[in-house]
């Protein structure tokens, strides 16, 4: 599992329509689990019995809402995936909203999104690309 590989990938993701063969793509290359922080967009990338890859930081850092705002945030998500918006502009309403973070799951094929408290804010199920 590189970095640069799972990097190449992600730039081929121009909206949340792309999402789906990203998720296909990376778990390909190994990737089980990944975890995106909305501040910055770095990523921690995780597989079984190998090591942790960190990203680095895609943007200059945004202020994420303390309070969570989930049917605004379901609405701008919903917009994100029929491809309305970009990468950066779906992270800035994310922060908007109080989204702190994701996790994706490659196995359950899952992606959560938290607040900054840890509350579980919207599980939804990845459609397959395949």
């Amino acid at each position: 599992m590189a970095l640069k590989a799972i990097e190449q990938e992600h730039e081929k993701v121009k909206s949340g329509a792309d999402f789906p063969q990203y998720i296909q793509a990376i778990k390909k290359l190994g990737v089980e689990e990944f975890v995106t922080y909305v501040s910055d967009s770095h990523t921690q990338y995780f597989r079984n019995n190998g090591p942790q890859l960190s990203s680095k930081a895609k943007y200059e850092p945004l202020v994420v809402a303390a309070v969570s705002h989930k049917k605004k945030f379901a609405k701008y998500l919903k917009m994100h995936q029929a491809g309305q918006t970009d990468y950066l502009s779906f992270c800035k309403h994310c922060a908007e909203t109080g989204i702190d973070r994701w996790i994706v799951n490659l196995t359950l094929m899952t992606c959560t999104y938290y607040d900054q408290k840890d509350q579980l804010i919207l599980t939804e199920s990845i459609p397959n690309s395949e």
